[in-house]
């Protein structure tokens, strides 16, 4: 299951900007937040490809989701333009920030190089 985010529970368990101006990952995995809005046709693409990835990497990587027309506070200090927007988080060094409608093997791919991470191992 995918965890919707507002700003409060972003500021927990991912980086709390109101108190720090350096990035700081506030998690213990690493993470990918899905930036997207209900009327957005790419974003409804790339929903079942996330929900499957949870599944699959299951205690090895959490998935988040911010809804930009909800959190535009969180959409706005991002500088989120396009929707989806995909920010790769590792659990060290700065999280890397994708655009569009990926395909699941771009996903599975950027696992293993953003976040050393590979299905069934480790």
């Amino acid at each position: 299951m995918l965890e919707h985010l507002t700003k409060e529970t972003f500021l927990s368990k991912v980086f709390n900007y109101e108190t720090n101006k350096e990035w700081k990952y506030e998690g213990d995995k690493p993470c990918v937040i899905d930036f997207y809005a209900d009327w957005c046709g790419p974003c409804k693409m790339v929903a079942p490809i996330l929900e499957e990835l949870a599944k699959e990497y299951n205690g090895k990587i959490e998935i988040y989701k911010v809804n930009t027309e909800v959190e535009q506070e969180l959409a706005a200090v991002f500088g989120i333009r396009s929707i989806p927007s995909l920010l790769f988080v590792p659990l060290e060094g700065q999280p890397q920030m994708a655009m569009g409608a990926l395909p699941k093997d771009t996903f599975v791919q950027a696992f293993k190089d953003v976040f050393g991470i590979e299905k069934g191992k480790n």
